[in-house]
């Protein structure tokens, strides 16, 4: 059996019915939507809610930061899997899985008793979390004809919208006026909404006549692959927290990690069913796709983090100030990625989304220069964000949709799959990046400055393999 046949599914998928079928596109839109909301809100939600679970779990911001490497550890490890997953169990199956897992995780975090449980319970959170991205974006990428992918692509980010925007008010009124149990259980009715619409818009999977046999699981490569990512991002993430990255508890697993990942990475090349298809990197057009987003999203995904510190340790606002001040970023990020991802059906792609990079890291520059600033006006630092934001629009979901769209159908699963894998790994550099910088320098006006300039830099590298994109229209 070839590589290619990993992402090929045995049955007839719950969402193929034929491309041309508006209905069909329609049916899985509202499902993947509403799922990603879920996720998008509880990442943002949990970002603004670190300081406050230190004080009301009486334990140390370095301890409670495992609540977020927890999620992302257990998410790296099954992200691997998405691909078989799909063919083994079909679309359908895998998806309602992803969502049980991540709503029940959310529930149990709730009822966390001490900062300990809470940790674990988010670890079956990242569970379901590390699938519904990737077998999400294959369902879509699936049922949409190559001339409607753009606009497929664009309502797919529509939590992209939602979720920086509501996410940090939402979370930081919930921390303000009732508990931190409610940052958790406000999951709970998005995800029965989003399991009651999968149940019922998804249809029911069917074996295909002339389908081959299942795909066996790549155990080697998961053994290889899902410890090795879970090692190299646990190393990136301490040495963040550590403020420096050549201590042994970041060093070590990070080198073991890499290690590990280097080994995959060599045995797929050469293996007749890998775990994942990485011959997808031969493929100029996605080598160019995933080379920008793993530097734009090292860079912006990154920079995340300075914001809410910014505005509540610098500025000494609210937890609900502070998502309050982010929202108008947000909403530039959503309004543009609507935009662009449309326009990127109808237009050359590299000049779309080599515009958009610089704009984000113009953007980038400027919110450097505010947050570098002593007494800067508030509005001079929410404009410099909201241009990085619709730079940030114009350039991700446009990307995944140019690397993904001369693809065969039967390797869109493990293109979603290696992209997921990439943002993920990117995201974690970039974080752990920013992290190391600012504990250097401190929270004060030249250490947002130099944090902001080094993520400036990272997205105008983008530029670069953004520049080996289709030159010509779709």
């Amino acid at each position: 059996m070839t590589a290619t046949r990993l992402a090929e599914p045995p049955v007839q998928d719950a969402v193929e019915p034929p491309r041309s079928s508006s209905a069909a596109l329609n049916r899985t839109l509202a499902v993947v939507i509403t799922g990603s909301v879920m996720s998008v809100l509880d990442m943002t939600i949990v970002h603004v809610a670190l300081r406050s679970l230190a004080e009301e779990l009486d334990a140390p911001l370095t301890t409670v930061q495992w609540t977020a490497t927890a999620y992302t550890l257990a998410l790296a490890a099954v992200v691997p899997t998405a691909a078989w997953a799909l063919g083994r169990f079909g679309a359908k199956r895998t998806y309602l899985t992803a969502l049980a897992l991540f709503t029940l995780g959310s529930l149990l975090a709730a009822c966390a008793w001490d900062v300990g449980s809470l940790i674990a319970y988010r670890a079956v959170q990242g569970l379901g979390g590390g699938l519904l991205a990737p077998v999400g974006m294959a369902m879509v990428m699936r049922t949409a004809d190559r001339a409607r992918l753009g606009r497929a692509m664009a309502l797919l980010g529509l939590p992209v919208l939602v979720g920086p925007v509501a996410g940090p008010v939402l979370g930081g009124w919930l921390l303000d006026t009732a508990s931190w149990h409610w940052i958790f259980l406000v999951n709970l009715p998005v995800g029965a909404v989003a399991l009651f619409l999968a149940a019922k818009l998804l249809r029911p999977d069917r074996p295909r006549p002339a389908a081959p046999a299942p795909a066996r699981l790549d155990v080697p490569g998961l053994l290889l692959l899902s410890p090795g990512l879970a090692l190299l991002l646990h190393g990136l993430s301490r040495g963040g927290e550590l403020g420096d990255p050549t201590a042994p508890g970041a060093l070590v697993p990070a080198l073991v990690g890499a290690v590990l990942v280097a080994v995959f990475v060599r045995r797929a090349l050469t293996s007749d069913d890998p775990l994942i298809d990485l011959r997808l990197l031969r493929h100029r057009t996605f080598a160019a796709g995933a080379g920008t987003l793993a530097l734009f999203t090292g860079g912006y995904f990154g920079s995340m983090l300075l914001a809410p510190m910014y505005w509540q340790q610098g500025r000494g606002l609210s937890a609900t100030a502070a998502g309050l001040l982010g929202a108008p970023a947000g909403l530039a990020v959503g309004a543009a990625m609507q935009i662009a991802s449309r326009r990127v059906d109808e237009v050359a792609p590299r000049h779309l989304i080599r515009f958009g990079i610089a704009l984000g890291a113009v953007g980038m520059a400027l919110t450097a220069l505010q947050t570098g600033t002593e007494g800067v006006p508030t509005w001079r630092v929410v404009g410099a964000a909201m241009l990085m934001g619709v730079g940030a629009g114009t350039t991700l979901m446009p990307t995944m949709t140019t690397a993904t769209r001369d693809l065969p159908q039967d390797r869109l699963a493990a293109a979603s799959t290696v992209l997921s894998i990439n943002s993920q790994v990117w995201a974690s550099v970039g974080t752990a990046l920013m992290s190391l910088l600012l504990g250097s320098c401190g929270t004060t006006p030249a250490g947002f400055r130099i944090t902001y300039a080094v993520a400036a830099v990272l997205l105008a590298l983008a530029l670069v393999p953004a520049s080996f994109l289709p030159s010509r229209r779709p």
